[in-house]
């Protein structure tokens, strides 16, 4: 296996994201479950392959969408991931065509004494639907 790209829930609280998107914190309750996490997304370092981190992205994103509807019998309309800046550049989310909202404040989602102990990440979101913004900030469902 070359590959590892798993999805699943979205982060509870992203103040960038939360930002971008235009959420209160009643609005988030009610929409988060239309925001899916790409929780990591690793190629192994010796597969050399020009462009194929972007490729896969794109590919697997086109899909997410419909195939999350068939199993959990709703779509998403926006995947977040998050990138350790120290570690990595984020090119592969950006030749993606992911849009990065802004960084996290280190702190992680255990926090309960606000230290600044993780690294700060990118924040990268990727619309799945055209009108997300619109979809996410409506407590109305879809």
């Amino acid at each position: 296996m070359c590959l590892h790209s798993p999805f699943g829930a979205s982060a509870w609280k992203c103040a960038p994201r939360d930002t971008h998107i235009g959420w209160d914190d009643k609005t988030r309750r009610s929409r988060l479950h239309l925001v899916v996490g790409n929780a990591r997304f690793l190629i192994l370092p010796y597969i050399q392959v020009p462009n194929l981190a972007s490729k896969i992205l794109a590919k697997v994103t086109r899909r997410l969408r419909d195939d999350w509807q068939v199993a959990y019998g709703y779509a998403p309309v926006l995947v977040e991931t998050f990138v350790e800046t120290g570690r990595f550049a984020g090119t592969s989310y950006r030749a993606a065509n992911w849009i990065q909202v802004g960084k996290t404040q280190g702190r992680g989602k255990l926090d309960r004494t606000h230290a600044k102990a993780l690294p700060v990440k990118d924040v990268y979101l990727y619309p799945l639907h055209r009108a997300y913004k619109t979809i996410l900030s409506t407590q109305t469902s879809m």
